[in-house]
């Protein structure tokens, strides 16, 4: 290993971190990164075998959280240097059936919440005059597709919050930046493959092809440790005076 390359994974030592939605996808390859890099880091997810199996194989700390369960996380106070927003989830529906109980879930976990746990991590970063809270947001958070309106509208929503922490803490050395991925090779995009076919009555292949890859161009999926490695740079030093910003990684889908 390079000298360049040690440092690069020692960027993060001493730093603890909290990454939600740790258990699987991007949020398990986020947490692996970190902890290559030296971070002690706390494996959030809802589901407790899937943060146990990731935080046993990092060294790290599982925690069990229902994020959509908000009003537990109204006086919570995390003692962390990094929080990585990530946990997501995805329903397909046109508006007219789109269900409310879905909607008020679905921005519960991916507005609500980002929020609290920013609220909650603030006071400490601020202490120690060193922060760096990332969203993982999406394309969606910069550009519409239909049939996803609880997504969409949360992914939109995050950014703003994410422009608004920055301005807040930047005097007190805490950055805030949204990671947008287009389609990542994760359980969640599989399971749309199948709820797209349906509602746009075309087979699973033609889900990939005509919907997930048509706009990039670049065609095929990102790989999970592709948006970690992006994470990573935002959470070190050296990305100090980068904040209120969102970083595309999507193949190219925006620029056309």
């Amino acid at each position: 290993m390079t000298d360049n390359a040690q440092r690069n994974d020692t960027s993060m030592a001493g730093r603890r971190a909290i990454v939600t939605g740790g258990g699987s996808g991007i949020g398990a390859a986020v947490a692996e990164r970190f902890a290559r890099a030296g971070a002690q880091v706390t494996v959030a997810d809802v589901n407790s075998d899937a943060a146990s199996a990731v935080a046993d194989r990092i060294g790290g700390i599982a925690w069990q959280v229902d994020l959509t369960d908000t009003d537990a996380l109204a006086d919570l106070t995390l003692d962390v240097d990094v929080l990585v927003d990530n946990a997501g989830i995805q329903h397909v529906s046109p508006i007219e059936e789109f269900s409310p109980t879905q909607f008020r879930r679905i921005t519960a976990l991916m507005i609500e919440a980002p929020f609290l746990l920013t609220r909650a991590a603030l006071p400490g970063m601020y202490d120690r005059g060193f922060g760096r809270i990332i969203h993982v947001s999406s394309v969606h958070g910069l550009r519409a597709s239909k049939y996803k309106a609880a997504y969409v509208a949360a992914k939109h929503a995050v950014e703003g919050l994410s422009k608004v922490t920055a301005l807040e803490g930047g005097e007190h050395g805490v950055t805030s930046n949204c990671i947008n991925p287009g389609y990542v090779r994760t359980a969640l995009v599989e399971a749309q493959v199948a709820e797209q076919a349906r509602t746009h009555g075309i087979t699973e292949d033609e889900v990939v092809e005509k919907i997930f890859l048509a706009r990039p161009a670049i065609k095929r999926l990102i790989e999970p440790s592709e948006v970690a490695e992006l994470a990573a740079f935002l959470a070190s030093d050296a990305a100090g005076m980068m904040t209120g910003s969102s970083y595309v990684m999507d193949g190219g889908w925006t620029a056309g």
